[in-house]
């Protein structure tokens, strides 16, 4: 099966191979690079899998974003994606894995009894619901680009620290 590496570790233009391979090179012009736009993905979360013969088959990236209210506070927030998987390789565990890595190193990278900062996506909610991820909570969150209400989701461990309305961007802190 896979081995997971830290994606700092693959060469950035294997990366955008792999996500022009799985999404079109039209990609960046998706809400949820301006969503993150001018951020840098976070390293202790993202990653990359590895094929048996060592060839990338898929990544994940997570990046620092922020949910502002309408009294102009910033919500600090982790967006989750793109995971990517090479077309051919999807249905093998690939995209499982990287979702279980970085959501563990999320989870893992606060203190014992602190809850980890919510995490924001945009993605398939009968896929991505086994993690977590829901759209019970975004209905009044606005992202800067067109976007599928349903498919914004979001996780965490205590819905009553999400704010009801915002709009998505990256996090200036």
């Amino acid at each position: 099966m896979a081995s997971l590496v830290p994606l700092s570790a693959i060469d950035p233009a294997l990366v955008e191979q792999l996500l022009d391979a799985a999404f079109g090179e039209e990609r960046h012009a998706r809400t949820a690079y301006r969503i993150r736009a001018g951020m840098d993905w976070l390293e202790g979360a993202s990653f990359a899998a590895l094929d048996d013969e060592d060839y990338l088959a898929g990544t994940i990236q997570l990046w620092p974003v922020a949910l502002t209210d309408p009294k102009g506070r910033a919500h600090p927030m982790i967006m989750v994606g793109p995971v990517a998987v090479m077309p051919g390789r999807q249905g093998e565990g690939f995209g499982k894995a990287l979702m279980a890595a970085s959501l563990g190193a999320i989870d893992a990278g606060f203190e014992e009894g602190a809850a980890p900062l919510p995490q924001v996506m945009i993605g398939d909610p009968d896929y991505y619901d086994r993690w977590g991820f829901l759209a019970d909570h975004t209905g009044g969150w606005h992202c800067p680009g067109p976007y599928d209400r349903d498919r914004l989701l979001a996780r965490t461990g205590n819905p009553a620290v999400l704010p009801a309305e915002g709009m998505l961007g990256p996090w200036n802190s």
